[in-house]
């Protein structure tokens, strides 16, 4: 049968025992919750999670946070608009904190309805800030996902804002948000407002709220601001300029840096074109606009205006890092240097200037005359006074710290003297000071170093070439220690702009600020510690909490010995020197330099007590408003006559001690009136810096009977004409008796010496020889103590810009012979 031929096969299966089969059927096993590590894998697989987990868990963390989002969208309500309704005005204090020098705040809006401004208005603003606006929800995740992962990586921080978002941060939040959580929370009332408002009302208010720089806020404000038309009335090309400049404004104004306005325009201008706000047309004809000029507020009117606007710079910078914006809007305090009683004296002695009180009723005949004053406190290196100018709204260049400055003269010589003082020269070091005299390293091999008028002296110590100024004597100083060391000097001392590294900067070839020089005065002042200048002291949120405050970063760059022996020098300025006419009279120890460059294109004197430095600077420009020109004398000579030229120790020095005397009674200046001992012994002799008279004299002196006063003979005789010799003993009561004497080296006509010499203290009515030089016999030599019997050769210095110009070192100094007496 077929049932019974079919094969059985056989079957075989795995015993167990009975017990165990019959468990497993009453009890199956148990599945984890969580099946991890994963059961019957092995290995790398048993740790990893299978897709279904890793989707669960995406979806899950996906849905947990679309509910927070919407949660949170859901809770969060629009604060109510008017961010002006929160705005705070700022408030600027002189230094006793009472006082109040200005104010801050929102100023210049006027609302306009959208509706009737033309439509490429608006979008001038679209295309500039969110070419996305007409069409998105309100924020832009592209955009926000592009800045996260650029400032992930270390990018320069970026937002992603809509101008919806920017328009929520200035027209809700009221301030600017950086953080991860308030950019959330904008994002979430962007895309609520876009929900609730009509595109044409946030683009309208927008406009309204946003700061356009120049004091306006809102589109009517910056429309009249820049072009003087009304928003209605503004162009395409205007409409473009000023959205262009919407991220930085005050940096971005055309009158500021009109580059990079343009460029942003040419970018809106595209951008309209691009997204068909404009036609071809349009475009083509669009031209770059000009704009009108800034009339700023009158707040930064006169004197003060430079004062404020300094305020403002500073506080931008870091690291204070407040901007004007946030200025105008963020409740501060801010507490000044500016002493106010100070500063109304300095304004006042420059108002004297002006009105010819300080100068026997004459005037300055020059309008273009520059006028610039700083004081220092060497405490702290705050400002206590400025000068900038006469108004801010009529000249915005802050004469006391403008651009590249201007030449500093024989002021500079002081940072080669402490430069030498430091490598250990001493102030007893005599160098051989004829006049002219060729130095190996100067310059060309005819380029000369000469003094003032050609005066000649025998060999000079550092003391004396400080208190009359020799060129030579600091030329040769200068290349002994390196011009470098000059430079290096000057910078740690306080000087912000370039110094040269040739020899002739010891001459102030270089041009520098006023404000640099009062503060690197100051550290000398501050036996060595250097002082930041500055202007702001403190500033106090509105809640009254410490938001920057500075003791002026105090470092110490000198020795106070260098200082001690720096400073004796340079009181000698002032007992004997340049600055004796009008500084000495003070009666308070001062130590300082005069200054003037070569064509008295600027005249400086600049002087300190230990409580303060002070630098005043003369100057004039031409009619470019630019270009230096030789200042037009006025007024009298320090030492009688009529001031011929103006130079340092003439009307500079008669400025500074009009201002300073007062100033230094008062009592915060008058605590400390002594320098420190120069750490040198003084000599009982110095060296003699006059040849003795060689022929007799051609009058006998009239003696009258005078009571037994004294006076000094006047500095700087030596190098001036005859006539303006024999005045400057008559102003003091002495008697001249001229000698004339052959010189090769000094002209015809010139003093070479006096007998007794500068300095000397005699009866008033005694006489006093003047050696006058008769010029060089056909056959006369050089004596050897007043020139070698070879000159050294030069070497050229590297090219220094001046065109092919020598480097100003034969007027870069009021010299021994007082250039302002009418030499």
């Amino acid at each position: 049968m077929a049932g019974s031929s079919r094969a059985t096969a056989p079957r075989s299966r795995r015993s167990a025992p009975r017990g165990s089969r019959a468990r497993s059927a009453r009890t199956p096993q148990k599945k984890k919750f969580f099946d991890y590590p994963r059961t019957g894998y092995h290995g790398l697989h048993r740790w990893l999670p299978s897709w279904r987990v890793v989707l669960g868990t995406v979806l899950g963390v996906g849905f947990l946070g679309l509910g927070a989002v919407v949660a949170a969208y859901a809770t969060i309500d629009l604060p109510d608009p008017g961010a002006d309704t929160r705005a705070q005005t700022s408030t600027v204090y002189y230094a006793d904190g009472k006082a109040v020098m200005g104010t801050y705040a929102v100023q210049k809006r006027e609302l306009v309805d959208f509706a009737d401004l033309p439509d490429y208005v608006g979008n001038s603003v679209v295309a500039a800030e969110d070419r996305t606006f007409w069409d998105n929800s309100g924020i832009s995740v592209p955009s926000m996902a592009r800045a996260f992962v650029n400032n992930v990586r270390g990018g320069s921080t970026q937002g992603g804002s809509t101008l919806t978002q920017q328009y929520v941060e200035r027209y809700y939040v009221d301030q600017t948000t950086t953080d991860y959580v308030g950019k959330f929370k904008e994002a979430l009332l962007a895309l609520k407002v876009s929900k609730e408002q009509d595109k044409k009302e946030i683009l309208g208010n927008y406009l309204n709220t946003i700061y356009f720089g120049r004091d306006s806020y809102g589109i009517q404000a910056a429309a009249q601001a820049y072009f003087d038309v009304d928003a209605a009335d503004l162009t395409v090309s205007q409409a473009a300029l000023i959205a262009g400049i919407i991220p930085s404004p005050n940096n971005w104004d055309p009158a500021v840096s009109p580059e990079k306005a343009e460029a942003r325009w040419d970018i809106v201008i595209q951008s309209m074109l691009e997204e068909g706000f404009i036609t071809q047309a349009e475009h083509d004809e669009a031209e770059f606009p000009a704009t009108v000029t800034y009339e700023r507020s009158t707040k930064y009117e006169g004197e003060q205006g430079y004062l404020l606007k300094m305020v403002e710079d500073e506080l931008a910078q870091e690291p204070i890092g407040i901007d004007k914006e946030d200025l105008d809007r963020g409740g501060y305090t801010i507490v000044t240097t500016i002493q106010k009683p100070v500063q109304q004296r300095l304004v006042d002695s420059v108002h004297d200037l002006w009105a010819g009180d300080l100068t026997d009723g004459e005037k300055p005949k020059s309008d273009n005359l520059k006028v610039a004053a700083a004081s220092v406190d060497p405490a702290n290196g705050g400002i206590v006074a400025l000068y900038g100018g006469k108004d801010f709204l009529t000249d915005q260049v802050n004469w006391a710290t403008y651009g590249n400055g201007i030449q500093a003269g024989s002021t500079f010589k002081p940072f080669t003297l402490v430069a030498a003082l430091e490598d250990g020269v001493s102030l007893d070091t005599t160098f051989p000071a004829y006049s002219p005299m060729k130095i190996d390293g100067w310059g060309d091999e005819d380029d000369e170093v000469t003094n003032f008028g050609g005066a000649s002296y025998g060999s000079l110590d550092l003391v004396d070439a400080t208190a009359d100024s020799v060129n030579t004597v600091y030329a040769q100083l200068n290349l002994q220690i390196g011009p470098e060391r000059t430079a290096e000097v000057a910078n740690q001392a306080g000087i912000t702009t370039p110094v040269d590294q040739y020899p002739s900067n010891v001459l102030g070839a270089n041009p520098v600020h006023p404000l640099d020089m009062a503060d690197a005065y100051a550290t000398f002042a501050a036996q060595g510690v250097h002082h930041d200048a500055h202007i702001v002291a403190r500033v106090l949120n509105p809640d009254d909490t410490v938001n920057f405050e500075t003791d002026g970063d105090p470092d110490r760059v000198f020795e106070a010995d260098v200082m001690a022996d720096a400073t004796y020098a340079m009181t000698q300025v002032v007992e004997r020197g340049s600055g004796e006419p009008y500084v000495k009279p003070l009666d308070v120890p001062i130590a300082g330099k005069t200054g003037t460059s070569t064509g008295n294109l600027s005249a400086w004197f600049v002087g300190y007590t230990p409580t303060i430095a002070t630098a005043v600077a003369l100057s004039q420009v031409g009619e470019d408003g630019v270009s230096q020109e030789t200042i037009t004398p006025f007024g009298p000579s320090g030492y009688g006559g009529t001031l011929s030229e103006v130079t340092g120790g003439s009307i500079p020095a008669n400025l500074w001690a009009a201002y300073m005397d007062e100033v230094l009674d008062m009592k915060q200046f008058a605590k400390v009136r002594d320098f420190p001992e120069r750490t040198e012994d003084e000599p009982t002799s110095r060296p003699t810096t006059a040849p003795s008279p060689t022929a007799t004299p051609t009058q006998e002196p009239t003696i009258e009977a005078t009571e037994p006063t004294s006076v000094r003979v006047p500095s700087g005789l030596a190098g001036m004409r005859e006539a303006d010799a024999i005045a400057a003993l008559k102003a003091v009561g002495l008697e001249p008796v001229i000698v004339k004497q052959s010189d090769p080296e000094v002209s015809v006509g010139r003093v070479i010496a006096a007998d007794p010499r500068a300095g000397t203290e005699v009866p008033a009515g005694s006489s006093v020889t003047l050696i006058v030089s008769s010029g060089p016999e056909p056959t006369q030599e050089p004596t050897p103590d007043k020139k070698p019997t070879k000159s050294p050769t030069a070497t050229p210095p590297p090219d220094d810009g001046t065109g092919g110009e020598d480097p100003p070192d034969d007027g870069s100094q009021d010299g021994g012979s007082q250039r302002d007496d009418g030499a």
